[in-house]
């Protein structure tokens, strides 16, 4: 969502920010709706202001014994024109609230422009990718041939877009995400959190899954959502609340499975674990001030980023263009952890400073220390990091000419001290 008043004085430059994003122009449309909705409301409150004037009047003329039934009247007509106006003025108000729901946040001044991933900028990798001494085999290959990677028997379970795991991969996947919890709570101070799985209309709106994007979640037949990712009820927190200053930024850190419907996906990744409907991810969420949240978001995406270090995978950091952000997003990097089996990059978190766009939504806001008011927190969110991705990567990377898997280092006490996953099978 959006300052209104901020439009209002700044229409060109709220164009040009929904033009980076390939919107067409807007303001006009949201400003016509607002003078009508300024205009009706002056209106009701001047026919309130003439009531309270005509109620002196009938007080006086009651007082002299005087005939104050036409003054009645009139009282009477004003409380039926001023009840019209206000229901206007809550129907224009919608109005513009609706219009402003379904608009993405505007861009960044530094990230840059550009229409999809071809305009992505490249901010520094980190590692050497493996050079093998025998053909690379991808996830897929691999966990069939151990015999702890099913796709087929998924299928028949739920359908397309699964997997079942078992025995030394699924311990692995289970490790992987433990590693991750004690990271970020250990040394990079998140408070560790196990939020709900199913949420209201409200909150996937306060992060901005709905309306735009219903498609992309699963809902229950009582009406909740299946959450897309621990962003939604982590930033969810603090919605209705006013923080004070001293407590920010707030860390909240939870894994917990993530459910897309993927309707926008058809065709992309139908091989392996890449584009599932279900799947696990360690969140990350920051509640910020707005004047440290650029600093916050280097920090989350260098928290994400140590994960992958102490894995010793090698990947790279993209800085965004306009067209490839997510709509809640104002700015976003994108790590990506080299995949030998696909001999590319791919993405495995996305950090993203979403600005005041997601507080606005939730009314989070915070009292200045010293200060009178409120303002608005800032919302920052990034994978620290799909658990999922994160074990194809482990897989891909640490294979053996044999077909047996490495456990990184970091992870063998995750594993009761195994060092070779399949070296029995």
């Amino acid at each position: 969502m959006f300052d209104l008043k901020w439009i209002r004085d700044n229409p060109e430059a709220f164009d040009g920010g929904l033009a980076r994003r390939f919107l067409l122009p807007q303001s006009a449309e949201i400003l016509d709706l607002d003078r009508q909705w300024r205009q009706v409301q002056t209106r009701a409150e001047q026919i309130q202001a003439e009531r309270n004037r005509l109620s002196k009047e009938i007080g006086a003329a009651k007082a002299k014994g005087a005939d104050a039934s036409e003054v009645l009247k009139r009282v009477a007509a004003s409380k039926d024109e001023e009840a019209r106006l206000e229901g206007e003025a809550l129907r224009l108000r919608a109005a513009i609230d609706a219009a402003l729901a379904l608009l993405p946040n505007i861009p960044a001044e530094d990230v840059p422009d550009g229409a999809d991933a071809a305009h992505n900028v490249l901010v520094r990798t980190h590692g050497t990718p493996p050079a093998f001494a025998f053909p690379a085999k991808d996830h897929v290959a691999l966990g069939e041939a151990l015999g702890m990677m099913d796709f087929a028997r998924a299928s028949k379970l739920s359908g397309a877009r699964f997997v079942v795991l078992s025995r030394d991969l699924a311990r692995l996947e289970r490790a992987l995400g433990q590693f991750m919890l004690d990271l970020h709570t250990r040394e990079f101070g998140y408070t560790e959190i196990t939020p709900p799985l199913l949420v209201r209309d409200e909150t996937a709106f306060g992060t901005g899954q709905l309306p735009k994007f219903a498609d992309d979640l699963f809902r229950t037949t009582a009406g909740l959502w299946l959450i897309p990712t621990a962003e939604v009820p982590l930033t969810n927190l603090v919605a209705d609340a006013i923080l004070e200053e001293a407590a920010l930024p707030l860390r909240f850190t939870a894994w917990t499975p993530c459910f897309r419907s993927e309707a926008g996906a058809a065709g992309k990744d139908t091989r392996g674990m890449i584009r599932q409907h279900q799947f696990n991810k360690v969140e990350l969420v920051s509640i910020a001030h707005p004047e440290r949240s650029a600093a916050e978001h280097e920090r989350m995406t260098q928290c994400a980023e140590e994960v992958l270090k102490r894995l010793d995978l090698a990947y790279r950091v993209m800085l965004l263009c306009a067209g490839d952000m997510g709509a809640a997003a104002r700015k976003t990097y994108d790590i990506e952890v080299w995949l030998p089996g696909q001999n590319a990059y791919r993405e495995i978190s996305s950090c993203s400073n979403c600005g005041d766009y997601q507080a606005r939504r939730m009314k989070a806001r915070f009292r200045p220390s010293g200060g009178k008011g409120t303002a608005f927190v800032h919302t920052l969110n990034g994978s620290g990091l799909a658990v999922g991705r994160t074990l194809v990567a482990v897989m891909e990377n640490y294979q053996k000419s044999d077909g047996t898997i490495a456990v990184p280092d970091v992870l063998r006490p995750y594993m009761g001290g195994l060092a070779v996953i399949g070296g029995n099978v």
